[in-house]
């Protein structure tokens, strides 16, 4: 049948509409304001939570239909890639704290070629699982398990017709849970990279107490998801070297769009949930223009609310990163949403029309979604966790020669420990069957966590599954106040960039993930297994 990654006829579909299996009954409700608001800019179909009868919470049921498809990119062009629902990026999943999302994968995508190589290699481009990116929900069983495979058929199941596997998720959200912008995205180990850089993501929203407050509740609400894809002849090639997308610039769609247009009257305010959907790339963002700049005002960090705005010119955002920000209509002309190192613009933001007299508020305070943690709750101060990500380069034999490995605290041992480290096939570097952190419920701790690039350009977020992270030192210097995240930014230097946090372990126990989330190192063996037990 020759090479199982090559894309039949019959394995590609067109985008089929929009509605389709991307919405439920009732699903539109949520971007009804946003839709009446920028009618020309382009924002995923929605899902919302139905109620069921008996007095049992809502629902969201939500099929995701995952295979390649030929997609038309407005301002790209036509690419065939993997695809949730035939389009870029997936549907909007809107939930509300005590609700369950109810989650029917379909795998349409091909076999999976033949692998000879080892678990920190690409494999199995064509499995895949789902991660629901900053949410405090379960990492066990049939919920957010990222050591779960969703596997397409084999070659001869497919020649016998058997029909496309379908896998099934369940997520209980906490009636508690921080309402805010979250993400979903496929997390098998060896797949990932692959297929975030064709475009499978999408955005889940958590709807709670800050949408109530009156100046947010007033503006329109609006997704901005920034998908980096990585395309070549129409197609996001196999990663089979390390060299795989040498000389690939990198495309930045905006809700599946390069360089959508959103419309903005003079005075109106709007909310942007910013998604760094992106592999490989950090954000630093501003949105400019000749007549000047629109600042940021932004009201969360990683679907955590701050205690009030904070204004800003420029927003950083790692890959992986959200941010919620309102943005209020100036002088009227053309602005531009940039990214710092990035030619062309994101989006283009039309400040017109008919002003809006008096010009819409901004909230002078905020619900804030977690209270603070104290260092003096630290349960044992003597033992905080140091992570370092380091790179030897040109170690190994073949396509991959480079090892990305997580060294300090529970790092994974050597196969030599009197060997030549640098060499060292295990050292650092993620097992499967291996557990690097067992972290206890109740507890609070500290970790620092390190590059020891010495590159800029070389970037490791840091991203830790389940529990929030709450930063309190960049670089050995305080934040005042602290800020909460998931996903924590770090570019290389002389010396690189290090972070200290503080978390507390809630909830849930199950095996997680602690890694780095620029995903070819992920895929490459960058990542270390964490277990949550009880106290």
């Amino acid at each position: 049948m020759g090479d199982a990654r090559r894309v039949s006829r019959r394995s590609v579909v067109k985008a089929f509409p929009a509605v389709g299996l991307a919405a439920v009954s009732g699903g539109f409700l949520g971007a009804r304001r946003a839709a009446a608001a920028s009618p020309s800019f382009p924002q995923p179909p929605v899902s919302t939570a139905r109620s069921l009868p008996g007095g049992v919470s809502p629902v969201l049921e939500q099929t995701f239909d995952v295979r390649f498809t030929d997609v038309s990119v407005p301002g790209y062009g036509r690419i065939t890639t993997r695809t949730y629902n035939g389009a870029l990026p997936g549907p909007t999943l809107r939930v509300r704290g005590g609700q369950t999302l109810r989650l029917t994968h379909i795998n349409g995508l091909p076999p999976n070629p033949p692998h000879t190589g080892g678990h920190n290699t690409p494999h199995h481009p064509n499995s895949f699982n789902v991660h629901t990116h900053g949410m405090h929900v379960s990492p066990s069983g049939i919920a957010d398990n990222v050591l779960r495979e969703f596997a397409p058929r084999t070659q001869d199941e497919a020649d016998a017709g058997v029909p496309e596997p379908r896998y099934l998720t369940v997520i209980h959200v906490p009636a508690d849970h921080p309402a805010g912008t979250y993400w979903y995205h496929p997390h098998l180990h060896g797949a990932l990279a692959e297929q975030v850089v064709g475009g499978m993501a999408g955005v889940i929203v958590v709807e709670g107490d800050v949408d109530e407050v009156s100046e947010i509740k007033a503006a329109a609400d609006l997704v901005v998801c920034i998908n980096e894809l990585k395309v070549e002849d129409g197609k996001v090639p196999a990663f089979t070297s390390n060299g795989w997308l040498a000389g690939i610039r990198s495309t930045f769609a905006v809700n599946g769009a390069v360089n959508p247009t959103l419309r903005l009257r003079p005075g109106e305010v709007q909310r942007w949930r910013l998604v760094a959907a992106t592999a490989f790339t950090e954000l630093r963002l501003q949105v400019t223009g000749r007549r000047g700049s629109l600042p940021l005002h932004q009201i969360a960090q990683d679907g955590v609310t701050f205690a009030r705005p904070v204004s800003r010119n420029a927003l950083d955002l790692a890959m992986g990163n959200r941010a919620d920000v309102l943005v209020r209509g100036a002088e009227p002309g053309t602005y531009e949403l940039r990214a710092e190192g990035v030619p062309v613009p994101l989006m283009t933001i039309e400040v017109t029309g008919e002003p809006v007299e008096p010009q819409m508020k901004l909230p002078d305070s905020l619900p804030q979604g977690r209270p603070f943690l104290d260092e003096r709750d630290i349960d044992n101060p003597d033992a905080d966790r140091e992570v370092i990500f380091h790179a030897d380069h040109g170690v190994f034999p073949g396509p991959f020669p480079n090892a990305f490995r997580v060294l300090g605290t529970g790092a994974t041992p050597a196969a030599d420990p009197d060997g030549d480290l640098r060499r060292d096939p295990a050292y650092g570097l993620f097992d499967p069957g291996y557990v690097n952190h067992t972290l206890r419920l109740g507890a609070v701790e500290r970790w620092t966590v390190r590059t020891d690039e010495s590159v800029p350009a070389h970037s490791h977020p840091f991203h830790l599954h389940t529990n929030q992270v709450l930063l309190t030192h960049r670089n050995g210097r305080r934040l005042d106040p602290p800020v909460w995240h998931d996903t924590i930014g770090l570019t290389g230097g002389r010396p690189g960039e290090s972070a200290t946090f503080l978390v507390r372990y809630e909830d849930f126990t199950g095996r997680s993930m602690a890694h780095c989330h620029q995903l070819q190192h992920e895929d490459l063996g960058m990542m270390q297994n964490v277990d949550y037990v009880e106290g």
